[in-house]
């Protein structure tokens, strides 16, 4: 692991100034803190915020890259027309548009490369996304130096970074139907949905929206312990996420798992 963690400086120092793409998330942070490493003063991490992606998300990212001491820039960015109707291939889209703009923003910086947090294990998800990222020619140097998502953990644990134990996130765009209009409304009614199950105890929870219907999905070894945690706070979390405009409360028997909305709407 640590000659996997070698490689990946040494693969860096090939470069010179470059951008990070930067979520916050674990691969992202592991990537930045090795750009530091090799690179010095000439790295710069940028998160893009587009609507869908949960404020508390990019607090976190301005925090992990304050810590590093790296350039940190975090742009808005408006909700793309492209995908506003929730398409299937909505990641490959969103990819497509914001990796553009920060390719954009690295030919302005004379930045040789756009850098992105890519592990070996993503490959074995349903990732259209990375498609996008292979087109525009991005670099994923954790994904070239053979570095898994717990080697990712474990050498952030060793380092002494804060957040190694962060659970994945994904985009709210994944908490809605698939060719369903998006207005930002929703998406601030799942992130405080969310925002109250991680709260409860469920950090990891999703909160899938179907209208007047949320589905919370959360590890099946969890399940009995969400309905307990409904069971013993009437007046709690329930009562809280139906505050939001919810009819039905439910809790998906099936367990987390990704891309469960890619199926057809439920009707509310």
């Amino acid at each position: 692991m640590l000659q996997k963690y070698q490689d990946l400086l040494d693969n860096l120092r090939t470069m010179q100034r470059v951008i990070v793409a930067f979520s916050g998330g674990v691969d992202s942070t592991l990537l930045l803190y090795a750009a530091r490493e090799a690179l010095g003063d000439e790295v710069l991490a940028v998160t893009l915020a587009p609507p869908y992606v949960p404020q508390a998300e990019v607090q976190e990212a301005r925090q992990v890259a304050d810590l590093t001491g790296v350039r940190h820039l975090v742009v808005d960015q408006p909700f793309p027309e492209v995908i506003r109707n929730n398409p299937p291939d909505h990641c490959y889209l969103c990819k497509h548009h914001l990796f553009s703009l920060l390719k954009g923003m690295a030919t302005d910086l004379r930045a040789s490369e756009v850098l992105e947090g890519t592990n070996v294990d993503d490959l074995d998800d349903y990732r259209p996304g990375f498609k996008a990222l292979k087109e525009l020619g991005i670099k994923s140097p954790l994904l070239r130096a053979g570095l898994s998502k717990i080697e990712v953990r474990v050498l952030l644990r060793t380092f002494g970074i804060d957040g190694w134990d962060k659970p994945a996130k994904a985009c709210l765009l994944s908490r809605l139907p698939v060719d369903t209009r998006v207005d930002e409304a929703e998406l601030r009614r799942v992130e405080a949905g969310e925002a109250l199950l991680a709260r409860a105890g469920f950090p990891s929870a999703r909160l899938r929206s179907h209208g007047a219907i949320a589905r919370i999905e959360v590890a099946v070894n969890e399940i009995p312990a969400l309905i307990m945690a409904s069971i013993e706070q009437p007046e709690g979390l329930e009562v809280a996420l139906r505050s939001l405009g919810y009819r039905h409360v439910t809790v998906d028997l099936a367990g987390y798992r990704m891309g469960s909305m890619n199926a057809l709407p439920i009707t509310p």
